[in-house]
């Protein structure tokens, strides 16, 4: 490669292929997640990843993700939209919800709470992840099968229970929109089978483009007519949506609009976090983001998108994986992304109108599958049976009553299972740390009562102070319970340390009795 395509270390090429490739990924699922989201144009959804990359891409603290709107967050747009009475005001005093959300995400960032997702189990968070998942299929099997739900009052069905009680009402009309369902059923065999070919070119096409150059013909073929809803519908052209959309009338409604405030700045934060943590994994130059930084320029991004009327958008995890994947190193990746789903709105209109939506429905209900398989449930239950507790405790809230409702229900059973175990429900919140050093330059940090979710930020930060010891020891032999979110940091701080050339050992836990065989799995002296 000539050196006229280096920029320091890395390649621009292959920054700008990887970023190609990305982006015919994230076309598809923008224009999706923006329809199920309810929002009165699908190319919102394009807005909000372009956005993503060219603004967010270049001060973002995590240079490796990929900024966008995501699955995890259609069932809170959709909500929040339902709540303000539907339509295009709801839309607008929605996009007010978001900015609010925005200003506390940035505040998130300075403030320095990029450690936010150290707090919450991470049971309750993929119980969370899950429940979003199940509510995606609830509501996508209706659009692939050539129906939109509506209940008594004439509106789009969004809580969970009403969409499957609706079920064999919709499977009762089949018949009617059998073109509908036949590209549905194709698109959402080819969604889930595609993945498991095993042919090395095809792997480099991301699946979502594949369904579309399958469906869009096969819908051509079967007359399927966009005044019928079967289609993608652009009320307006692209460069026609970009003005001002935003309303702050939700305010009237100071309840709802303080519930939507908190659910779109705290899961947002949260998805975005979790996702930036998963791509340091992936990184192979083992470079670490600045969360804190990123925060704030996903809420500076989420800010500008919701004045233009997009959706919300976070560091994703698939495209951000799939940029890591294709060898991206640097964030001009996020930033070529960005610029071609650009060209993409300027240039491809015209073939953009022929996506039947329930191809984009097939490929939601493949997102929705990841998110609530049934091997998330077999993880949970290996961890140890309170992690499933906690899980299924999760989602079941989730689905009866809100995202919320869920997470506050799992943290609530999680306390509950640790005060349980550790003998003293107290201890939950008090951990003694004492330090010692030794003359042969091993530091030693001595960790007693609990190391838990509730306490494991302190603990952290306690453990990260000590940036320049190259041989740490954490004695964990005076602890009562150490929960597997304390188990899994102390498993990637020791990780991290040998990264860095450094040595963390982790001695004691042999005097706790593990919960199940999983190494990282919650440890008590309960014998």
């Amino acid at each position: 490669m000539n050196s006229s395509n280096k920029i320091g270390s890395f390649s621009i090429t292959d920054e700008m292929l990887s970023g190609f490739i990305v982006s015919l990924l994230a076309l598809p699922l923008s224009l999706g997640i923006a329809s199920a989201s309810d929002f009165p144009n699908p190319l919102y959804g394009v807005l909000t990843a372009i956005i993503g990359g060219l603004f967010v891409g270049l001060i973002s603290g995590a240079r490796l993700t990929i900024k966008g709107p995501a699955a995890g967050l259609i069932v809170i747009c959709a909500g929040s939209i339902a709540a303000f009475g539907g339509g295009e005001a709801g839309w607008q005093m929605t996009l007010g919800v978001i900015f609010v959300a925005a200003i506390i995400q940035i505040l998130f960032g300075i403030f320095k709470l990029g450690k936010l997702s150290d707090f919450f189990p991470l049971a309750a968070v993929h119980g969370m992840l899950a429940a979003i998942g199940m509510i995606v299929i609830s509501k996508q099997v209706h659009i692939l099968l050539g129906v939109n739900p509506l209940n008594p009052e004439g509106k789009p069905m969004i809580e969970p229970f009403e969409l499957l009680s609706a079920l064999p009402e919709t499977f009762s009309h089949i018949q009617q929109h059998m073109s509908i369902v036949i590209v549905g059923i194709v698109s959402l065999i080819a969604t889930l089978t595609i993945p498991l070919i095993r042919i090395s070119w095809l792997k480099k096409i991301p699946t979502p483009m594949i369904v579309l150059a399958i469906a869009i013909p096969l819908g051509s073929y079967l007359h399927l007519d966009a005044e019928k809803g079967a289609l993608l519908s652009f009320n307006k052209p692209f460069l026609d949506i970009l003005h001002i959309n935003i309303s702050f009338a939700g305010l009237n409604q100071v309840g709802t609009f303080i519930q939507y405030v908190i659910l779109f700045s705290l899961i947002g934060s949260l998805e975005s976090l979790l996702t930036a943590k998963a791509v340091d994994l992936l990184d192979p130059l083992k470079k670490k983001s600045d969360y804190n930084k990123d925060l704030i320029a996903v809420g500076s991004g989420n800010a500008l998108t919701s004045v233009l009327g997009g959706l919300p958008m976070i560091a994703e995890v698939a495209r951000s994986t799939n940029n890591v994947n294709n060898g991206a190193k640097t964030k001009w990746a996020n930033v070529f992304h960005g610029g071609f789903l650009l060209l993409f709105m300027l240039a491809l209109i015209p073939v953009l109108q022929m996506i039947p939506k329930a191809a984009l429905a097939a490929l939601l209900i493949g997102v929705g599958i990841k998110l609530a398989h049934p091997r998330e449930f077999m993880h949970m239950l290996h961890i140890g049976k309170e992690q499933l507790a906690i899980f299924v405790t999760t989602i079941i809230c989730t689905l009866a009553i809100d995202l919320l409702a869920g997470i506050a229900a799992g943290i609530i059973v999680k306390l509950i299972i640790n005060g349980f175990n550790g003998g003293s429900f107290i201890k939950n919140f008090q951990s003694t740390i004492e330090i010692d050093s030794q003359m042969d330059g091993v530091d030693i940090i001595h960790i007693r009562n609990a190391a838990v979710f509730t306490n494991i930020m302190k603990i952290k930060k306690i453990i990260q102070e000590f940036s320049h010891s190259q041989h740490l020891i954490i004695d964990c032999a005076s602890l009562q319970i150490i929960d597997h979110t304390a188990m899994s940091m102390l498993h990637q701080l020791k990780e991290d340390f040998a990264e860095e050339g450094r040595l963390l050992e982790i001695e004691g836990l042999d005097k706790l009795q593990s919960v199940s065989s999983h190494p990282l799995s919650a440890r008590n002296i309960n014998r």
